[in-house]
């Protein structure tokens, strides 16, 4: 029996795709969050505790890219043709937010605004089309004859924007209790009293897009309400509620490490609710990842550079994240 080189390739996409969630969720969260923190020395706490590493972070947004191109290029090109607008518009939310990282340091006082609405417009903007890239993904992509039948606006649906302001949330959270850990004093407060409220609204979230997912896409709906998936996918829910419990009690306490940590786990919980409602199609809702692959020895070649690099990356990023641990606080600069 040979290596099914296809499911290694869809999980090491998998991988890369949920890492860059996490790890770029939140410090889109905390460029989200400039806007309801007017302080320029706020500001420049906040955007301290992720200038280290928020460059690193967007590594996995490569690596799910180039696997994808490597390992199923019909998927690749398909859902390119489909979602090119959004993607486009994503990247460009990510490059705006990128120049302000570097530019905002070596502005002017006068000057300075202007790169902290860059920050906020693309953190906005990037996280936004991220959630109806997903949006239109899960509602599903027509093709015929292995090639996209849709127009250029088909992802333009009230589901796929609902997606996009569910993401502006979770990565709201995410920033916000990411804050809490690295910061102290009246911002940190801030992050509590703001942390409270933007539970209610994720719960809110993700229970309209729990209940419009299946409306959305039948071939979703007949896979969670059938014995015995019902059963199998009623942790996922439960688990939900669990940890948004356990993440208010943590706000009450002024907990510093715990409401992030219990953020990443509701996250993972929605990231593999969405897996175990697509799998194993890689274009919804009817081509599978074998459907979709690359001949087994191109597949095999990729796999042993991805093999080898993806230690590197996550060795990389251990090691940053270490080397910057603790608290942040005014004064502190690391683009000096």
């Amino acid at each position: 029996m040979g290596i099914d080189t296809s499911f290694l390739w869809a999980l090491v996409i998998i991988f890369g795709i949920m890492m860059y969630v996490v790890m770029d969720g939140f410090d889109l969260g905390v460029g989200l969050l400039f806007f309801f923190m007017k302080s320029e020395t706020d500001r420049d706490v906040m955007m301290n505790t992720v200038a280290p590493v928020w460059d690193g972070n967007e590594t996995w947004l490569i690596l799910g890219g180039a696997g994808l191109f490597a390992a199923f290029p019909l998927a690749y090109a398909v859902v390119l043709s489909a979602l090119y607008l959004p993607i486009m518009f994503m990247l460009m939310g990510l490059i705006f937010r990128g120049v302000a990282f570097e530019f905002r340091f070596k502005a002017s006082a006068e000057k300075k605004h202007v790169w902290d609405k860059a920050f906020i417009g693309g953190s906005l903007v990037a996280t936004f089309f991220q959630g109806v890239v997903l949006g239109a993904f899960i509602r599903g992509i027509p093709v015929v004859d292995r090639a996209y039948a849709g127009g250029p606006l088909d992802w333009l649906t009230p589901f796929a924007l609902f997606c996009g302001l569910a993401l502006i949330v979770t990565y709201l959270l995410l920033g916000c209790t990411w804050l809490m850990m690295k910061t102290e004093g009246q911002l940190q407060w801030h992050m509590y009293r703001l942390g409270r409220p933007l539970v209610w609204v994720l719960l809110l979230v993700i229970a309209i897009v729990s209940l419009w997912t299946p409306l959305a896409q039948d071939d979703i709906a007949e896979r969670w309400f059938s014995l015995p998936n019902l059963l199998l996918f009623l942790p996922v829910p439960v688990l939900v509620l669990y940890f948004s419990y356990r993440l208010l009690k943590a706000i009450d306490r002024y907990s510093t490490y715990s409401p992030f940590l219990l953020t990443l786990a509701i996250v993972f919980l929605g990231y593999s609710g969405l897996g175990i409602s697509l799998w194993p199609n890689i274009i919804p809702p009817h081509i599978s990842i074998w459907e979709a692959a690359s001949p087994p020895q191109s597949q095999g070649f990729a796999l042993v550079g991805a093999l080898f690099i993806v230690p590197i990356i996550m060795a990389y990023t251990a090691w940053s994240y270490y080397v910057f641990r603790g608290k942040v606080t005014a004064g502190d600069g690391y683009h000096h």
